[in-house]
């Protein structure tokens, strides 16, 4: 394709100079390199792989044409001119030469790669010289923005958005955006931009003058920019001051967001400020009076409040009265028993509830409240002496284990206690756990009553008769039982007696007729030694039964009665049963324990 090219002054060709020889070849030599050189005056001398300026000659569906000086015009694709809807022939834009000449002759130029080439130029510019360029944000991406810098994309994360955090990256695609290039990474192709550091500069001029004016109780505005569990950072035009969440509000609160929120503008005081730390403490309950001190002159010792419970601690609870003044409830006051339990068995937090003024102190904002009071005291009522009369039976809660007893409630703050030794007439209880557990119900008999040092003696082996009174009949002296050995320790053994009833057998009496000792589960014949019935003490001996020729009349019918049933040794129980069953006494006894064992069960 030919190209225009502007009018140039040349000298008449002359035809008669025209022969058969050929084109030109009437010219004189010189006359020759006068007419090369003006036509060589009208071309520019273009390399490849460089970008040059063109003018729009031609526009077509497909193509645009574009005249960049040389010998021929350019073709370039119109899909390259997308950008440019409004193009017309005359328009000077950059190409890139990436063919002087294709194989058909043809100039192949390309305008996208210009844009690509010039726009790393561009960018590489504004890294070298500091520059400020602008950018258009066209999307989000994982950790921030991609923002287009002359048709390249660029990443802007999200810490280089601003000085504060950006919470929505949303909010930014679409508009334009002043940068700066921090980083180009030829080899991916990758450009990162900060807009941080736009602002950062005239931030810290703003720092500084702050700090330098800044004084105790100056009250100032600022931004929340962050928020944590013990309180809030504050922006107050270039440098953060820290709210803490204890100076937020007179009133107790768990959270910073109960009663602000991100971005809120608040008005703070300055409590404290460190220059050289740059660490600025705020206040923004020091801007309003304290609660205690509109507390309302009605409310005194004794005055009945009404409050929500703002914390519960191991030796009590708080309850707010009025936003900033709260009153201590002791655990002691919470209930009228005398077993104090965990505070939080009583209250939880945000219960609402009144309480009584115990102790009020305005100078020092202290108060003491009591919810017990609200109710009798159980102590003082007017049927108590009849109620817990001494004999009287109860069904009560075991609420606590002691070495020496436990401790058992029969109503709300009526406790009583009942000792190790009266739990059991027939077994020795080392510990109440080895008898029943906290939680527990348990029948009792009142044994003493003193109303006015709050004390209650309770018995539990009182609701039976004492069956010592008839064990005395029965296992006297010199007399044969037989009974198995329950436990053994260096000193002897316990031996299980008939009717649950125990006694001892000392080491040396526990030598059997073969000269072996007995054995824990061996049950023997044994004879009493002594018997104590103030003591509940049985002292027995199976050596003397077969060394001591003197047999008791009870042994000898025992005897009788064995041979001639003969029972299994498994059940010596079956074996006293038939030999003591004509005893009205022992029967008695015997069907008493029985329902009491079955009732336990």
């Amino acid at each position: 394709m030919s190209t225009t090219q502007p009018s140039v002054a040349t000298p008449d060709f002359d035809w008669d100079k025209v022969d058969n020889k050929g084109f030109g070849s009437g010219y004189s030599q010189a006359e020759k390199d006068q007419m090369e050189q003006l036509y060589g005056g009208t071309l520019t001398e273009v390399n490849e792989k460089e970008v040059v300026k063109g003018t729009i000659v031609g526009i077509s569906d497909r193509e645009v044409i574009l005249n960049i000086g040389f010998k021929s015009d350019g073709l370039v694709p119109m899909s390259e001119f997308r950008d440019l809807p409004d193009i017309k022939v005359g328009d000077v834009v950059d190409v890139f030469i990436e063919n002087q000449e294709d194989l058909g002759g043809q100039l192949i130029l390309s305008r996208k790669k210009a844009k690509i080439l010039t726009a790393w130029d561009n960018i590489q510019k504004a890294l070298d010289h500091d520059l400020v360029i602008e950018g258009v944000v066209k999307r989000r991406t994982k950790g921030g923005l991609i923002v287009d810098i002359f048709g390249v994309e660029a990443f802007l994360p999200g810490s280089q958005i601003d000085v504060k955090p950006i919470r929505d990256f949303d909010v930014f695609v679409g508009k334009k955006m002043e940068v700066k290039v921090v980083k180009i990474n030829y080899t991916n192709d990758n450009v990162v931009v900060s807009h941080k550091v736009l602002i950062e500069k005239d931030l810290e001029l703003q720092k500084i003058q702050i700090l330098t004016n800044l004084e105790k109780g100056q009250v100032l505005e600022g931004v929340i920019k962050n928020m944590t569990n013990f309180g809030v950072f504050i922006d107050l035009g270039g440098v953060d001051g820290l709210l803490h969440i204890t100076d937020i509000s007179w009133g107790r609160i768990s959270h910073p967001s109960e009663v602000l929120q991100l971005d809120q503008k608040v008005q703070v005081a300055v409590l404290d400020f460190d220059g050289e730390k740059k660490r600025i403490s705020l206040g923004m309950k020091q801007l309003t009076p304290h609660p205690w001190e509109s507390l309302s002159t009605d409310i005194q010792v004794g005055s009945k409040v009404k409050g929500r419970v703002v914390n519960v601690a191991d030796y009590g609870a708080f309850l707010e009265v009025l936003p900033g003044v709260e009153g201590l409830i002791h655990v002691s006051e919470m209930s009228w028993s005398q077993h104090l339990r965990n505070p939080q068995d009583f209250l939880k937090v945000n219960n609402e509830l009144d309480a009584v003024v115990l102790t009020l102190d305005r100078n020092d904002r202290k108060m003491s409240l009591g919810i017990k009071q609200l109710s009798a005291d159980p102590w003082t009522k007017k049927d108590l002496l009849v109620k817990y009369a001494v004999g009287s039976r109860h069904k009560g809660v075991v609420r606590n284990l002691t070495n020496f007893g436990l401790f058992i409630e029969l109503e709300e703050g009526i406790d009583g206690l009942v000792h190790v030794s009266d739990l059991s007439w027939t077994k020795k209880v080392k510990h109440p756990s080895e008898f029943t557990k906290v939680g527990e119900q348990l029948e009792v008999v009142v044994l003493e009553l003193d109303a006015d040092n709050r004390r209650l003696a309770l018995g539990h082996k009182q609701l039976e008769e004492n069956p010592w009174d008839t064990f005395e009949t029965i296992f006297t002296i010199g007399s044969v039982h037989r009974g198995t050995i329950n436990q053994k320790n260096e000193k002897g053994a316990v031996v299980e007696l008939p009717y649950g009833i125990e006694g001892f057998a000392l080491l040396r009496n526990l030598t059997k007729e073969d000269a072996s000792v007995a054995e824990v589960g061996e049950a023997l014949d044994f004879k009493v030694l002594e018997f104590s019935k103030d003591d509940r003490r049985i002292s027995l001996s199976h050596t003397k039964v077969y060394s001591d020729p003197v047999v008791d009349r009870s042994t000898e019918a025992r005897k009788n009665q064995n041979q001639s049933a003969k029972p299994a040794p498994e059940k010596p129980k079956e074996a006293e049963k038939a030999t003591l069953g004509d005893l009205e006494a022992l029967s008695a006894l015997r069907n008493q324990m029985e329902e009491r064992d079955n009732a336990k069960k």
